[in-house]
C-alpha cells in the first residue's frame, strides 16, 4: 500500500513558517528600532509564501 510523504511535507512547512514568522516577530518585537513589528513579519511571509508554493508544486 504506497504512502504520500505530500502531508508530512506540508506539515513540515507549515511549522517552519510558523517557527519562522514567530522568531521575526519577537525580534521586532524585542528590537523596535529595527523597523515596524507588523511590516518585518509580512515582509518575511511575502518572502516565504513563493518559496512555500515553488517547493509544493515541484512535487
Amino acid at each position: 500500500m504506497p504512502t504520500s510523504d505530500r502531508p508530512l511535507l506540508l506539515l513540515l512547512l507549515v511549522l517552519v513558517v510558523g517557527l519562522v514568522l514567530g522568531a521575526l516577530a519577537y525580534l521586532s518585537y524585542e528590537h523596535p528600532a529595527l523597523t515596524e513589528p507588523l511590516t518585518l513579519v509580512l515582509a518575511g511571509a511575502a518572502v516565504l509564501v513563493p518559496c512555500i508554493a515553488v517547493t509544493i508544486t515541484r512535487r
